[in-house]
């Protein structure tokens, strides 16, 4: 049985309500999240064993998170108790011609002074199938990269797959260092990445090309960019977001895999609920088609894009549906009619 491992954050989310300004807010919505959280919880709800580590405080909040990860029935055991506080962001959620918007409160959280050495990861990876983390991890702090850079070539050691979203975040590189700096190394070991070209060529130090992805012939040599400069790349995937408005999304996707490119239909999404951790939503999806769809390339990018769109109509940052439900919709069924 497969056995999926993620490293990351959790945080504590603090949205406005009925889609108010922060100035507008009275209360704040309380619940919990994080990019590489949601992905366990996505292959959880589809049936996969979904392990989470991460490091939390050692007090009221940090219990909260943890029981949260047992709701979701995600994986608890490898936790990292320590540092004084949990990782905060508060979303302020945008409606038609206003996006939303994302303040961070995560300085000096347990994960930001987590350090390498603090998670045996010989002892945690034995048995998994597969590891993945993000772009995030990196960003938070210097320490978090390394210790991020240290699972990574354990997980390469001991022959998992590996994957990572690129998740690019400006506002969290504020330590001195640039991703070009950073993740170079980390995506060396990477065998399936997920982000937007320019994205990847960014943090790969190299010149962006602006892209056109209804060009699907021009792409290979751009995706080949990227294998060139990741050794053990063997799948790099892109989410299409087409935004008309904050309400109304238009979604599609792109694979690649040395060989062929892969393009999945792109579909309507409005009115859009909540469109944060739907990018978690469609890396949750890619890991588990690529997992179980083995050789099938497609239907792994369309299950990844159906996942994606489903989380849209979810409030909260996880993607709350079932296998059935994502099969539903990846075979046409996107009625929204009553289950009777």
């Amino acid at each position: 049985m497969n056995k999926v491992v993620t490293f990351g954050e959790i945080m504590l989310r603090l949205s406005t309500e009925r889609h108010l300004r922060f100035e507008q807010a009275k209360a704040f919505t309380a619940s919990y999240g994080g990019g590489e959280f949601n992905v366990a919880v996505s292959l959880a709800n589809y049936g996969v064993n979904a392990e989470f580590v991460t490091r939390i405080p050692e007090n009221e909040i940090g219990t909260c998170a943890l029981k949260e990860m047992r709701k979701m029935n995600v994986e608890s055991k490898n936790i990292i108790f320590g540092g004084d506080r949990l990782g905060i962001y508060y979303l302020e959620t945008g409606a038609g011609t206003r996006g939303s918007n994302v303040v961070y409160d995560r300085a000096h959280s347990s994960m930001a002074t987590i350090e390498k050495g603090a998670v045996d990861w010989e002892k945690v990876l034995e048995g998994a199938t597969w590891f993945h983390w993000s772009g995030i991890t990196p960003a938070i702090s210097e320490s978090a990269a390394e210790a991020c850079l240290e699972a990574v070539k354990v997980a390469h050691k001991l022959g998992l797959t590996i994957s990572c979203d690129l998740n690019y975040r400006s506002k969290l590189w504020q330590y001195g260092k640039t991703p070009s700096e950073i993740m170079p190394e980390i995506l060396h070991y990477s065998n399936v990445i997920l982000g937007d070209i320019d994205t990847a060529y960014f943090m790969l130090g190299i010149p962006k090309v602006n892209p056109n992805y209804q060009d699907t012939k021009s792409l290979p040599a751009l995706y080949n960019k990227l294998f060139e400069l990741c050794a053990n790349l063997k799948i790099a995937a892109t989410t299409l977001r087409y935004s008309v408005s904050a309400s109304h999304q238009r979604i599609g996707g792109i694979l690649f895999d040395g060989k062929s490119i892969y393009d999945a239909a792109v579909k309507e999404v409005t009115p859009v609920v909540d469109r944060v951790g739907s990018g978690d939503a469609f890396m949750g999806g890619l890991i588990y088609g690529l997992l179980e769809f083995q050789n099938n390339n497609q239907r792994a990018l369309d299950f990844a894009v159906a996942a994606c769109c489903l989380k849209h109509t979810i409030a909260g940052d996880y993607n709350l549906v079932t296998l059935k439900e994502v099969e539903n919709m990846l075979d046409g069924d996107g009625a929204g009619l009553v289950s009777r």
